[in-house]
């Protein structure tokens, strides 16, 4: 899979792109990141991006030539998707991110200042993506988060393709709480029932668990896992 990334910061993505699994993974060649600075596009002396907006208002706006000649620049896969990361967009969850897997390449937008001209979300955005219901000071944060999410996903990135299956949020259900040694900490103990060495008992507890932490921290979820068990 490719990312493009359109940003006018692109050292913001040096240290996070090198990190952790996805660094590993982009280093395996299971997923390609290019970026992509809009300023190189800008045609007069002072390479200008933004503007002050049309009927006044506060900020500045990115204007639209610059924009539309970075993505223009760039090879175009079969299956690709023009993603500008805003707050006004779809919000992102996991079902997002496994449909985003199935891409060839995502070119993402960073949104800055006050937004873009609406011609760009109008004649060269596919798709809009927002992490929620706030906002940030730059596109950047949000764009690493997406590709995060996806690149993860892909095969090979993580060791075991069981842990993607049993995580939070692949079924809309919160993860089981966890232990790991010791078994008694400051007085704090390990359930007993995780110890038992009974893999029958040890699921219907985790079962349970998620649960009852689905149904008290996210009703939300709660109601739409009863609503698929009813489907179903």
């Amino acid at each position: 899979m490719q990312f493009d990334l359109i940003t006018l910061f692109p050292e913001f993505f040096q240290s996070p792109l090198q990190s952790s699994l996805l660094g590993k993974a982009l280093a395996k060649g299971i997923a390609q990141v290019n970026i992509t600075n809009p300023r190189n596009f800008s045609t007069d002396k002072h390479h200008n991006v933004d503007d002050e907006p049309y009927g006044g208002g506060v900020g500045m706006l990115l204007k639209p030539e610059p924009l539309f000649a970075a993505v223009e620049s760039l090879p175009v896969l079969p299956k690709r998707e023009v993603i500008l990361m805003t707050p006004q967009g779809q919000r992102l969850d996991q079902p997002l991110l496994d449909e985003l897997t199935t891409y060839d390449q995502l070119v993402v937008i960073c949104g800055h200042y006050e937004g873009v001209d609406e011609r760009v979300r109008q004649h060269l955005v596919t798709r809009e993506i927002s992490l929620g219901d706030f906002v940030l000071t730059c596109g950047e944060i949000p764009a690493l988060t997406l590709i995060n999410g996806v690149v993860r996903l892909l095969p090979g990135t993580v060791g075991k393709k069981e842990s993607l299956k049993a995580e939070s949020f692949q079924i809309p259900l919160l993860d089981y709480p966890q232990y790991t040694r010791p078994a008694d900490f400051r007085g704090w103990c390990v359930p007993e029932v995780l110890r038992s060495g009974n893999h029958q008992k040890i699921a219907a507890w985790r079962r349970e668990q998620q649960l009852l932490r689905t149904k008290e921290r996210r009703p939300d979820l709660f109601e739409l896992w009863q609503r698929r068990e009813r489907e179903q």
